[in-house]
């Protein structure tokens, strides 16, 4: 599943959270965050994860094919 990751960092700054933070709310190793956020890519289970650490609905962070 690909993932915004740009719309991720703009959530991520806007909550003024540190990935440390993002991954103990998301429940997502912070290792697994950098190499997400580097390939663009993800399963759905952890796109829920991510989008439940930043508490906003997966929707939001799933790039869209145009």
């Amino acid at each position: 599943m690909k993932i915004d990751v740009t719309k991720i960092k703009l959530l991520l700054a806007a909550q003024e959270l540190t990935m440390s933070e993002f991954a103990n709310r998301s429940g997502v190793s912070r290792q697994s965050i950098c190499t997400i956020m580097k390939c663009g890519t993800c399963r759905p289970t952890t796109a829920s994860k991510l989008a439940k650490g930043l508490r906003v609905d997966v929707a939001e962070i799933i790039k869209r094919e145009d």
